[in-house]
């Protein structure tokens, strides 16, 4: 295992010779705005629990 990380660590740090990942801007719209929803419902969560943290 440790021999096959080794062999393939160089492929890591190489420059170019790779294409740039596609990005589809639908998806990436898609997780901004489940990452919003997210954080509100943990903000709204944390305010919520405070009284009995009594942080």
């Amino acid at each position: 295992m440790a021999s096959a990380l080794l062999e393939g660590a160089s492929d890591i740090f190489e420059r170019g010779g790779k294409e740039k990942a596609e990005v589809d801007e639908e998806t990436v719209r898609s997780l901004h705005a489940k990452i919003g929803e997210l954080a509100v419902a943990n903000d709204f969560l944390s305010r919520k629990l405070k009284p009995w943290t009594g942080k």
